[in-house]
């Protein structure tokens, strides 16, 4: 069985549901998981937006330290205070400062970003990551630790309407 990644909140290539979006709800979305390698010690969940203008996209959302037998986050896991995700779990500063998910937040007129969802099977029980870590950070460790990735995304544009 390969690895894949799944979500109730919204199928990939989708525009992502507004209770999403930063300034209209700034929850995370449900993530279902399956299929992981052999060897897995536990999991790891990012949303990078490949599209922002900085010249090296924009983190928002990191979280290490998934159990290997967690399957799944339910929306609203990425709440600041993490009660939803699993103990020992630890989610990381997002690029807007904030510890948690921080929703699609894309300027105004700038076009269509994507949002990528990725749940990494990670081959060791901990990361040595913490709550003021970066993005950067995170995939640092991951890029020693990760025996496999599942990816979905979904996309959002801020037409500056309303």
């Amino acid at each position: 069985m390969a690895f894949e990644l799944k979500s109730a909140s919204f199928q990939d290539g989708d525009t992502l549901p507004d209770l999403h979006v930063k300034a209209m709800g700034d929850t995370s979305p449900h993530l279902r998981w399956s299929g992981a390698p052999a060897g897995t010690r536990s999991f790891a969940i990012t949303c990078f937006d490949p599209d922002a203008p900085t010249g090296s996209g924009f983190w928002h959302w990191t979280v290490a330290n998934l159990p290997a037998d967690t399957t799944e986050v339910p929306a609203g896991a990425g709440h600041p205070g993490g009660h939803d995700l699993p103990a020992g779990a630890v989610q990381g500063r997002t690029d807007f400062g904030s510890v948690g998910y921080g929703g699609a937040a894309p300027p105004a007129g700038h076009g269509r970003h994507r949002y990528v969802f990725t749940v990494f099977a990670v081959d060791t029980d901990r990361l040595d990551v913490g709550p003021d870590d970066s993005g950067a950070v995170f995939g640092f460790n991951l890029h020693f630790h990760t025996l496999a990735r599942a990816s979905i995304t979904a996309t959002y544009e801020n037409r500056g309407e309303g």
